[in-house]
């Protein structure tokens, strides 16, 4: 079954919008040095993922300046995973090294993927200049098909996907889960809690993987 994660949020309201609506995962951005609507401080995020329950994956989303800062902020918000943007395979594997939780490592869809072999999970993005996600832009979803099929590691696709477009990218790619964040709001940072419920239901349908 594919897994929905839903990412960017930023407060009680739109936490328990996505969990009512089902999701697996639930992302909480914090620590990045570009100016977006969905973060939020350590202490938000970590008061956000104290109220995730223990069946839904918490995940900081974040964009550290070092695999050891990225520890330190991971145990400060106490979120079951990290999820970076920008790290390199060795950087990648030095973080794992320094933390208990689970590491997923956020690439662009068009990057060179080998060598992320230390993460748990690949975050498939379309990333901007700065390597960071949430740029709306969707990707090859074709080529998103060939990666999860040569990769042993779970792939999360992410990159503007929509409550409209989702079921056919599940389709497509036939990853084991996926990520949305702008594609689900209002205005920035505030999530549409209708769409929440559409994206989750349309991505975990049986329908798109027959």
């Amino acid at each position: 079954m594919t897994r929905a994660k839903l990412c960017g949020l930023t407060n009680d309201d739109d936490l328990h919008a996505a969990l009512d609506a089902g999701a697996d995962l639930v992302g909480f951005v914090s620590g990045v040095p570009i100016e977006t609507p969905r973060e939020v401080t350590p202490d938000e995020a970590a008061a956000l993922a104290d109220r995730v329950p223990d069946d839904v994956t918490s995940v900081l989303v974040t964009m550290p300046d070092s695999p050891a800062a990225g520890a330190d902020l991971a145990d400060r918000v106490g979120t079951d995973a990290i999820q970076v943007h920008g790290f390199s395979p060795a950087e990648i594997e030095a973080l794992a090294a320094a933390t208990d939780r689970s590491v997923f490592a956020a690439v662009d869809a068009a990057g060179d993927l080998s060598g992320y072999t230390a993460a748990d999970a690949i975050v498939l993005d379309s990333t901007d200049e700065h390597g960071a996600g949430g740029t709306g832009e969707t990707h090859d979803w074709d080529h998103a098909r060939e990666v999860v099929a040569d990769l042993d590691t779970p792939v999360l696709l992410a990159g503007g996907l929509t409550p409209e477009n989702v079921a056919s990218a599940v389709h497509t790619a036939e990853p084991f889960g996926v990520d949305v964040s702008s594609g689900v709001e209002e205005t920035g940072g505030r999530k549409d809690h209708d769409a929440l419920r559409r994206f989750v239901e349309r991505a975990t349908a049986e329908s798109v993987r027959a």
